[in-house]
């Protein structure tokens, strides 16, 4: 939690865009894992987290644009709660801490917002994507629930990705704090990777140290052999000698910060030749595309010239071949890079995703894409300083993928599928550093984590 005059600056700065109406805040309930006394571990909302810095469960927010009154909704503990968890705060103890000088039970907030609709009031709430926040809602507003979200205000929207979209330095701050957490979880796999060993051991153990420091992880641990899947939260497969595990993983920090970094690890200690070319390959684009990471530079442009540098990485190992400014602008390219180079970060790993993804990463210049590989880049637009993003180029080789254009003939002027055959079980490599970029350019955030062949290696075989 940061300082009160950071929350009332914030809200300020939103009543101040937002202009009119009754802006609502709906936090974060606990939710059952298997019945209501055994709940997942508890993350509030982005949006509440960044405008009311408090991280607890049964909680809401309005603000009243005309007035400027801003109110803290919930309850105070019952005598139940605190046999059961211990003293609890008050509401007004929570509330003074971030700046609000009002407060009301939780149920007075269905009786301001029926008030506000009887006067013909807007509305303003953000997209809901929690099913019990969808409902109670849906209830109030008298909507079926599959049709509340088409109700949202774009006013709401827009206000809070302008802001959340440029961290401060006190941002920045805390995702150093995540981003050290996360160099101990890189390191340990790095060190601890091992043949014989299986995949959840490790991740286990990552998982393991962010919380021994007062985080959690941002996102299921992606640690596995067979990184030619993106997303690949498997952890059962028996490391082997000769197998190289693609490690994406990060830590929040203790105020809910996330960062993300991926390496890959040689689980012998040591790449073998072919792994070693491809795994230059995706270093010297990552190495590139955070050089052309920069103020006013359009993050699909980064995304394409990765792409480039990828291609003529596979031309000179003989899987592409031909002219590769046209194969990249057709895409025969995502035959090994199937997914975008990067997106936003900040409170949410893929940062403000539940308020829409193309609001997030695409405006009126830059639209996007339905071609394959291109059309998963989350982050388009470009780039203003205070923005934070990945850039995180890979090599996939995904065998039913590559069946699949073979036969349909797909960019075989593009493509040398003789040679793809060679690597059809390569398995995947991916490198990720997280990017701050600055009024001149960008910086890498966080210490240093082996990356170059020679470095990993000695960390691995150490």
């Amino acid at each position: 939690m940061f300082k009160p005059e950071t929350y009332i600056e914030r809200r300020r700065k939103l009543k101040e865009q937002v202009k009119s109406g009754l802006i609502i805040f709906l936090g974060n309930n606990e939710s059952p894992m298997n019945y209501p006394d055994n709940p997942y571990l508890y993350r509030q909302d982005s949006t509440f987290l960044y405008f009311w810095g408090i991280d607890h469960p049964g909680l809401a927010a309005i603000i009243d644009v005309e007035s400027g009154k801003e109110t803290l909704l919930g309850d105070d503990p019952t005598i139940d709660q605190i046999v059961w968890l211990g003293p609890q705060k008050s509401l007004s103890e929570k509330s003074g801490r971030v700046g609000v000088e009002h407060t009301a039970p939780f149920n007075q907030l269905e009786k301001e917002i029926k008030a506000a609709r009887d006067k013909n009031r807007r509305i303003h709430f953000l997209p809901q994507y929690r099913a019990d926040n969808v409902i109670y809602l849906a209830e109030i507003l008298q909507c079926p629930p599959s049709q509340l979200n088409d109700q949202t205000s774009s006013e709401f929207v827009q206000a809070v990705i302008d802001q959340r979209s440029i961290k401060s330095q006190e941002e920045i701050d805390e995702i150093e704090v995540a981003l050290d957490i996360t160099y101990d979880m890189h390191t340990y796999a790095i060190r601890e990777s091992r043949p014989g060993k299986v995949e959840q051991e490790i991740a286990g153990m990552m998982e393991g140290i962010a919380l021994s420091r007062g985080g959690y992880v941002a996102y299921p641990v992606i640690f596995s052999v067979h990184g030619e899947t993106l997303h690949n939260h498997y952890h059962g497969n028996v490391m082997k000698d000769g197998d190289i595990a693609v490690n994406d993983c990060g830590s929040s920090s203790p105020g809910d910060y996330a960062s993300d970094i991926t390496r890959t690890v040689p689980i012998s200690g040591k790449f073998s030749e072919q792994q070693k070319a491809i795994y230059q390959i995706v270093l010297d684009s990552m190495e590139s595309g955070i050089k052309k990471t920069a103020p006013g530079v359009k993050f699909k442009d980064v995304h394409l010239h990765c792409s480039r540098l990828l291609a003529e990485g596979m031309k000179s190992l003989g899987l592409m071949k031909g002219d590769l400014d046209t194969a990249v602008e057709e895409g025969a390219h995502a035959l090994f890079f199937q997914c975008g180079v990067g997106h936003m970060m900040g409170l949410d790993v893929h940062d403000m995703e539940d308020l829409g993804e193309n609001l997030v990463g695409y405006d009126e210049e830059t639209q996007r894409t339905d071609q394959f590989g291109l059309s998963s880049l989350r982050l388009g637009k470009r780039l203003q300083p205070g923005y934070l993003v990945t850039v995180e180029p890979g090599i996939y080789l995904i065998p039913d993928l590559i069946d699949m254009w073979k036969a349909d003939n797909k960019f075989t002027e593009f493509i040398n599928y003789a040679e793809v055959e060679k690597y059809r079980d390569f398995g995947g490599i991916r490198i990720e550093e997280n990017i701050f970029v600055t009024e001149n350019g960008c910086r890498i955030l966080g210490k240093p984590i082996p990356k170059t062949v020679a470095d990993v290696e000695e960390m691995a075989s150490g």
